[in-house]
């Protein structure tokens, strides 16, 4: 078994690999260390260039694309390692980005998952919007960033560089226990791509471990590398993931309030976009629920199956408030202003 597993997906992500591999195999030497690229049938050439290309990295050829969620869990199965680095093909790492991170969770056993601080690789001194410095959610499931809420992303000043506590690591580089990730059920496939790793994180700290921002390992994120930001496709799985991940998570108590406020403020969202002839995504937000609808069931049972390895419903990381109401209209624009739970 290997110390460590990067675990790159990819799909039709050839120009990113032959940009942003030969970092990740450069700064990523070292015994116990293993480099796998896991493709989801690509279809641009990227399994041909990683054999020509980089005969040292592994490779685990998948026979469709399964999206973020089903790509990993499949691609991971195969992997024997002690820790897992799920890491995004567009990202640019940096010397001695592991060895923080490493040497923090060797050394805290409580914590099950980590994140580096992600920075953005088109203007570097400022955080990258999927991650920043961790990730938080309010109390209606909107989730924001130590660097980043809404669309307000800071400049890095070293206001984040402290070790801390977060609610959500980020998909595009995620370190956790590779027996942690198994024992919470791995990602969950019907999410396909977008908040799944916020619904890992919050199995993760239902169990009793810790979710952990280590700054002093620091990457750049291109972002939107496979599904561009800011389309009626993200916004609907974002819409829809959202919701599974509160059926799936919230305690029995706040279940029906914190649905009841979303639904109604998901509505509100729709009207604008209607009210902008923004139809698309206007479209996104209805299909999300119908489909949000359709799959309660499925949903509830996940819920159910799941209450059975939950040791607390105490969790650290939540804005015990609306952040939509506080950045709008009480203008707290920067993550220093929140005060969480």
């Amino acid at each position: 078994m290997n110390k460590v597993a990067i675990v790159i997906l990819n799909y039709n992500g050839k120009s990113f690999l032959e940009q942003f591999l030969p970092n990740v195999v450069r700064y990523s030497a070292g015994e116990g260390i293993q480099v796998i690229v896991a493709d989801n049938n690509s279809t641009d050439g990227s399994t041909a260039c990683l054999k020509e290309s980089f005969p040292n990295v592994g490779m685990i050829e998948l026979d469709k694309n399964y999206g973020y969620t089903g790509g990993y869990n499949k691609a991971l199965e195969q992997v024997k390692s002690e820790y897992f680095v799920l890491l995004n093909s567009d990202v640019e790492v940096t010397p001695g980005w592991l060895e923080p991170v490493i040497e923090y969770l060797d050394q805290h056993g409580e914590a099950a998952a980590a994140m580096p601080k992600i920075k953005s690789y088109s203007e570097k001194e400022y955080f990258e919007y999927a991650g920043a410095s961790g990730g938080y959610i309010d109390k209606y499931g909107y989730p924001f960033c130590r660097g980043r809420v809404l669309s307000k992303i800071e400049k890095d000043e070293g206001q984040h560089n402290t070790i801390t506590d977060i609610f959500w690591a980020s998909g595009a580089c995620l370190f956790v226990r590779s027996e942690l990730f198994f024992a919470a059920g791995g990602f969950d496939d019907d999410f396909f791509a977008h908040m799944e790793e916020i619904d890992l994180c919050w199995r993760l700290k239902r169990m009793g471990y810790r979710v952990v921002a280590i700054p002093q390992s620091e990457i750049y994120h291109v972002g939107g590398g496979t599904l561009p930001i800011n389309t009626p496709r993200k916004m609907y799985l974002n819409y829809r993931n959202n919701l599974y991940l509160l059926v799936k998570n919230l305690p029995k108590g706040k279940l029906f309030p914190v649905l009841f406020v979303r639904m109604c403020l998901d509505g509100a969202s729709a009207m604008v976009y209607l009210s902008k002839f923004s139809f698309g995504f206007f479209w996104s937000v209805i299909k999300a629920h119908l489909h949000f609808y359709c799959h309660l069931r499925v949903s509830n049972r996940k819920r159910k199956e799941f209450r059975k390895k939950v040791k607390t419903e105490e969790i650290s990381g939540i804005y015990p408030q609306s952040m939509v109401y506080s950045f709008l209209v009480r203008k707290k624009l920067v993550f220093s202003e929140y005060k969480l739970t």
